[in-house]
């Protein structure tokens, strides 16, 4: 099966969402692994260039809404040690999970960085990761898995995303950033 598509599950469009300056490599490889070698899903995440530097923070949003995000119907979150820190992290998910007619509501996932830092084997600290992602985890509308190469894992995963979009309510309560934010971690 190396190279090849699991033949059980559909492909979904994937918007991933990601801390570009720290994980780009990491988003690079979940791409090539999944939408290449293994085909499991189709992209519909910007790519380096698409969007011209120095535009204004709105103009941005409104492309990646109206241009990727429209499109895809998972949105994955690959969490490194700061990707909770990124505002355009926080805004791709409370985009992601909203359903308007122009715009349907996607589902959610997240995946933890080989960089991330964890407390212990298996466990997270809920501050460290984004906290709208959080909150939809607390909710039951998304889940968040540690890192894997494993076609099977990860189209289960996207899958399962796909399908409880329809079945789970959000949670989108929390006030958007507005600003990067920094420190170790977050508070509410």
């Amino acid at each position: 099966m190396y190279g090849a598509r699991p033949p059980t599950l559909p492909r979904h469009k994937v918007f991933v969402s990601y801390h570009h300056a720290n994980d780009q490599g990491y988003r690079d490889k979940f791409e090539r692994l999944f939408t290449g070698r293994y085909d499991i899903m189709v992209s519909k995440s910007v790519q380096i260039g698409d969007i011209p530097d120095g535009l204004k923070t709105e103009t941005i949003r409104q492309k990646i809404r109206d241009e990727y995000l429209r499109d895809s119907t998972v949105t994955v979150v690959l969490v490194g040690s700061q990707t909770w820190q990124r505002k355009h992290v926080d805004w791709e998910i409370g985009s992601s999970i909203r359903d308007t007619p122009y715009n349907p509501r996607s589902g959610l996932l997240g995946i933890l960085l080989p960089s991330y830092k964890k407390p212990a084997p298996n466990k997270y600290d809920r501050y460290t990761v984004p906290p709208r992602l959080y909150g939809n985890i607390k909710c039951g509308f998304a889940k968040l898995y540690n890192w894997s190469d494993d076609p099977v894992d990860v189209q289960a995963w996207i899958h399962e995303a796909f399908l409880r979009r329809g079945e789970v309510s959000p949670d989108n309560s929390i006030d958007s950033f507005v600003n990067n934010r920094f420190g170790e971690r977050w508070y509410p």
